[in-house]
């Protein structure tokens, strides 16, 4: 059915509206950061000449692997301890879990704010008051991991199959039975998939965190920068995609196997 003239002019107009908002926030924001292709372009060379420095010097391997090593440790112990933290706030911020509504929206606001800043600026704050090496790096994952995961989970628990629960529930269970025999047996295995997905992330994250002091080959990288060890740094660099690649491999197939 065709539609009348003027709800095609209307639409017409919304559709003129979102590309001049689009290209005006395009432009502005161009203009702000002052964003050129042509100092991009000049950038490029130095880009691909610095790479071009980039010839392994194997013999940093040495040094490379206890650093290795404690990033896979933090991550390890950032992701098993913001899984114990989130277990709790996960049946609080469900709506068909928590005890009462104020509850519920507690626990929400709770995440959204420890969500809304990142990892790195956390490990940034934790390394001067825990003092300088893999502790703020772990303290600054498991924040992390608590609230992503919450979130993701939560709303896993918000879509399951409210039968069981209500059976449950007819028969007189309380909360707690209601989370252990109706929602746990439906969401185990995405929790899992979950929890792998974050220690993925966590891998990657922990390579980052030592440059603002949080330990792990963050922190040797920072330091082959300052010497313009580049040998080292090509080392380095192989490893640390290798590693994440394989933890990337290993994560997707456990993934593809549990759902």
């Amino acid at each position: 059915m065709a539609l009348p003239e003027a709800n095609r002019t209307a639409q017409r107009f919304r559709m003129l509206a979102t590309v001049a908002i689009f290209v005006a926030l395009l432009w502005v924001s161009a203009w702000q950061t002052e964003f050129a292709f042509e100092d991009l372009w000049t950038g490029a060379n130095d880009f691909f000449a610095f790479f071009l420095n980039l010839a392994p010097d194997w013999r940093a391997l040495d040094e490379i692997w206890a650093p290795l090593v404690e990033t896979l440790q933090i991550a390890y112990l950032g992701t098993v301890f913001g899984t114990l933290l989130a277990a709790p706030l996960i049946f609080l911020a469900s709506f068909n879990t928590a005890p009462n509504a104020p509850v519920m929206w507690t626990a929400r606001g709770i995440l959204t704010l420890i969500r809304s800043i990142p990892d790195l600026l956390y490990a940034a704050i934790l390394a001067p008051i825990l003092a300088i090496g893999p502790l703020p790096g772990v303290v600054a994952l498991t924040i992390f991991t608590m609230a992503v995961l919450a979130k993701l989970a939560s709303e896993t628990v918000e879509a399951v199959d409210p039968g069981p629960l209500e059976a449950l529930r007819a028969t007189g269970a309380g909360r707690n039975r209601v989370i252990v025999y109706a929602v746990l047996p439906q969401i185990g295995a995405t929790m899992t998939s979950y929890v792998l997905y974050v220690f993925e992330i966590n891998v990657r994250a922990s390579t980052v965190l030592g440059f603002v002091g949080a330990g792990g080959v963050g922190q040797l990288l920072n330091v082959y920068m300052s010497r313009f060890d580049y040998g080292g740094l090509a080392v380095l660099i192989i490893v640390i995609f290798a590693v994440v690649l394989l933890i990337d491999a290993a994560s997707v197939y456990l993934r593809s196997r549990l759902l």
